[in-house]
């Protein structure tokens, strides 16, 4: 599977040759779709990944389902890739609160703009949409189109492929959140990332030290330390699990910020890194190890070091600046690493691979 060729323009709700239900007697979309008025009937059918059942990722069926119909206020962007996230699987597992089946998952989006009853956004505007309930309280992003409120929704002007888009929308809020909202990251303090060969690592490294922070990162694999360099990273440690030590060899005292994106397993070890009135913020769960055996905060939390965890908002969402993230991007001064592309009709294979993976590579799936 290959990235797409840069787009040269946008593509628009009239271009016949990307909406060819336009095209009388072609299909079942003909006879709903009102060009004149640019109005969506709710007859209009559209191919989604639905979940009736909690399990395996043998659950996710493509099914032929309504497109939801917008009202103002909303926005209904046509799909053009999204990103999978671990707590997909945990929803499709049955083990996310308050989710109902049949539901379609994905909470993330990018694409373009069908509808816009209340006019907040220009019909084929690029935009991106992430969290707000999706794919938990309401349908989200595995299917063609995709229905939320405009609150949640940001427009994108970068010139990106959408393999590129696909991975940003939370794999950026989460990582700017987490270093400015969590953290409080300032210029000049030195940051240990813990995990940092993962997506959001790579992207953390390259934010934080546009920021003016001395970052630090570890991996397990020796071979990643020039990845991790050319990511903006200033100090690489080989992880063996325990590297307090080598941390504060290298920084006495330790660091004053620690993003702990590994879990439960190195949590112990990395507030240990931290320095006294330090921060250390649990935002990564690889190891899918979501307990704290025998947790006994007196004797893991150092004194004066503090805990904290990060879990985004669509508010959190909208206060990042997605658009000049991604223009970064564009630019070459911001480097986002994605692996492997699967189209719609494999999110069961594109799923397994989520499940698989231990690198923390962000997955995106072209619809």
């Amino acid at each position: 599977m290959t990235v797409p060729a840069q787009r040269t323009r946008r593509p628009c709700l009239s271009d016949r040759a990307e909406f060819p239900s336009l095209v009388a007697g072609k299909n079942e979309l003909a006879s709903s779709f009102i060009p004149q008025q640019r109005e969506w009937c709710a007859l209009t059918m559209m191919k989604a990944a639905v979940v009736r059942e909690a399990g395996s990722p043998e659950v996710l069926k493509i099914e032929s389902v309504r497109v939801p119909v917008p009202v103002s206020g909303e926005v209904l962007i046509r799909v053009r890739a999204f990103g999978l996230n671990r707590s997909e699987v945990f929803t499709r597992q049955g083990l996310s609160a308050d989710v109902s089946f049949p539901r379609i998952l994905g909470i993330e989006a990018v694409g373009t703009v069908a509808s816009a009853p209340g006019q907040e956004f220009i019909q084929g505007e690029t935009v991106a949409t992430a969290m707000g309930g999706m794919g938990r309280r309401f349908d989200g992003s595995y299917a063609e189109y995709t229905l939320v409120s405009a609150s949640q929704v940001q427009p994108i002007h970068a010139d990106l492929p959408w393999a590129t888009l696909g991975a940003l929308p939370q794999m950026l809020q989460t990582v700017w959140g987490a270093l400015f909202k969590a953290l409080r990251l300032q210029a000049g303090e030195r940051l240990l990332i813990r995990g940092g060969t993962t997506s959001i690592g790579l992207a953390a490294a390259s934010i934080a030290r546009n920021h003016g922070a001395l970052v630090m990162s570890t991996t397990r694999q020796p071979e990643c330390q020039g990845l991790l360099r050319r990511s903006g990273v200033d100090q690489v440690f080989i992880d063996s699990g325990w590297i307090a030590e080598q941390v504060h060899e290298v920084c006495p005292g330790g660091a004053e910020k620690v993003l702990e994106l590994i879990g439960a397993t190195t949590l112990h070890d990395s507030l240990r890194c931290a320095k006294a009135r330090g921060i250390v913020c649990l935002t990564g769960m690889m190891e899918h190890r979501m307990l704290l055996p025998d947790f006994r905060p007196m004797t893991i939390i150092p004194t004066a070091v503090c805990l904290t965890t990060y879990e985004g908002t669509s508010g959190d969402f909208m206060r990042m600046p997605l658009d000049e993230l991604t223009g970064q991007v564009a630019a070459g001064a911001l480097e986002v690493q994605i692996g492997p592309l699967f189209h719609l009709d494999e999110i069961v294979e594109a799923h397994r691979c989520l499940e698989n993976d231990r690198d923390g590579v962000k997955i995106v799936v072209l619809t």
